[in-house]
């Protein structure tokens, strides 16, 4: 049963939004934003820091670090920040860079000669920016199923072996389509170039410079009696307690955890241009690398005629960050997401300011990232709007989207009382060249569906229609149940699977239309 939570501040959040901004916020109505988050959406933990001018000037958690226990939320408790860890890979090849290890225009291969794109040109131009930027010709989250769900025995060997069977979407820098594996090759570059892994160095050359204390750049290096928040799906009711995502494979990718009050020591760094420490006379890395990770290098949109409100002319992705304008204000920033866990970080250098929110609950009616929202607009004095309802509503809107697609399926299933074709013919294994092998087989009458190297990605098959198939995986915690559609031989025997997922919004790193299996001949 979800608890109540003693500080909501109902009343002052009222007056809050339905006042004229006044520029910035004041602790006490950040409480009054966050209580009322927790109030109206269905989420679980949440906590915010703020950094302006040189000071860190709230960092507190709400709410619990699980549904199960009265275990408070503080400024010191961890959260997987998922991909705002991109920033902190982007960071450590600019001290690399900054030492003369690397360039940012090197080829990969003078590094992993073993790294192969989808074909020779691409492979040989190939350059650290380009495993940045998310222009490199590959489709939205395309190979994710490697990293997603975990408990797969993926390894980067696999990684850098899967490009070349990748399809490519787009021409090579040409278009923007996020990628998580690619910053995965990032931080092998990290491991080769300096001597140690990604997680060591990131380590040693950011978390302890800066007395990140309360941060660890991967699961497997929690102890177990950390400060730590515990993931939650609260897409439906009650709201369910997940387990820790737990994948190192994934880490330059989206494998921290850190907690609000590290990451204003983080922001601090980035906003006083790289200096931190006593009186500022220490330097992560220079100038010049600070704007590279913050020039735009990969386009997303333009217009000359910008929205009245926010008067935002473009958006583009650098190095790790996001990069945008409003109301005349550079604003650079990024979100994170794994099972049960979201984060949102936000940067206005030239108000010096910084805002970041984590939370435990996917989606908790996106107060991750409608938190941020209305104190950025407070600090630009933007006309205000309510952004926690706006995004909870879209939350809403969204999963009734999923669910009415997703019952119409199971209503059909439902409704099939005997299977028009031999499931018999559909049994074997089948293989795609960088997913691996799956095995088709019954169990209890019904077709049954089993990756070998993910384990999580197992479950029943029910027939839908022709020759498609719906699977119910056994893993239920990102509601990415998926069809699978067999193309036959002249015999009627199973030859080939191509899959996608089920729900028009099933996270895009669920990519099983990327599989091209094809049966294994015994």
């Amino acid at each position: 049963m979800k608890r109540s939570v003693p500080f909501l501040l109902v009343a002052l959040t009222i007056v809050f939004i339905n006042s004229v901004y006044a520029q910035g916020v004041t602790s006490e109505e950040v409480d009054s934003l966050v209580g009322r988050a927790l109030a109206t959406t269905p989420s679980v933990g949440i906590a915010v820091a703020i950094v302006k001018d040189g000071k860190n000037i709230h960092s507190k958690g709400y709410g619990f670090k699980s549904i199960d226990s009265n275990d408070p939320v503080d400024e010191h408790t961890m959260f997987a920040i998922a991909s705002n860890s991109k920033a902190f890979t982007t960071a450590a090849l600019s001290i690399l860079v900054d030492e003369g290890k690397l360039k940012w225009e090197d080829q990969v291969i003078d590094y992993i000669p073993e790294f192969k794109m989808y074909n020779d040109y691409v492979t040989t131009n190939f350059t650290i920016l380009d495993l940045l930027t998310h222009r490199s010709g590959l489709g939205l989250g395309a190979g994710d199923l490697m990293i997603f769900p975990d408990g797969a025995d993926f390894t980067i060997k696999d990684v850098l072996n899967s490009f070349q069977y990748q399809q490519e979407v787009s021409a090579f820098r040409t278009k923007y389509d996020y990628d998580n594996l690619l910053y995965i090759v990032a931080g092998e570059v990290i491991s080769r170039v300096s001597g140690m892994s990604w997680a060591d160095y990131i380590q040693s050359r950011i978390f302890d410079p800066l007395g990140m204390k309360n941060s660890a750049p991967t699961a497997s290096l929690l102890s177990k009696n950390e400060n730590l928040a515990l993931p939650h799906d609260s897409a439906g009711e009650p709201i369910k307690t997940l387990s820790t995502y737990d994948g190192d494979l994934v880490a330059a990718a989206g494998g921290i955890y850190s907690s609000v009050d590290d990451l204003s020591k983080w922001m601090l760094m980035h906003l006083n241009n790289s200096k931190y420490g006593k009186a500022l006379s220490q330097t992560l890395f220079s100038e010049q690398q600070q704007n590279q990770m913050w020039q735009p290098h990969t386009p997303l949109r333009f217009t000359t005629n910008p929205n009245s409100r926010t008067q935002q002319h473009f958006a583009a992705y650098g190095l790790g960050w996001f990069i945008g304008d409003k109301q005349g204000k550079i604003v650079i920033s990024h979100t994170g997401g794994l099972p049960g866990m979201l984060s949102k970080t936000v940067l206005v250098p030239e108000l010096n300011l910084g805002i970041v929110v984590l939370t435990n609950s996917w989606p908790g009616g996106n107060a991750y990232s409608s938190i941020p929202e209305m104190i950025l607009d407070s600090y630009l004095e933007i006309e205000k709007r309510d952004w926690i309802k706006k995004l909870a509503d879209n939350a809403k809107n969204t999963g009734h989207e999923s669910d009415s697609v997703t019952t119409r399926v199971w209503k059909v299933i439902a409704e099939n009382k005997t299977s028009p074709i031999d499931i018999k013919n559909y049994t074997g294994t089948y293989r795609d060249p960088w997913f691996g092998e799956v095995a088709i087989s019954l169990k209890e009458g019904k077709l049954w569906f089993t990756s070998l190297r993910s384990p999580k990605l197992n479950g029943p098959m029910f027939y839908y229609k022709g020759t498609t198939f719906a699977i119910k995986w056994e893993y239920r915690e990102m509601h990415a149940d998926a069809f699978a559609t067999f193309n036959l031989n002249e015999d009627g025997k199973g030859i080939s699977i191509q899959m996608k997922g089920i729900s028009p919004n099933i996270d895009f790193s669920f990519d099983f239309h990327d599989l091209n299996l094809k049966r294994v001949e015994e």
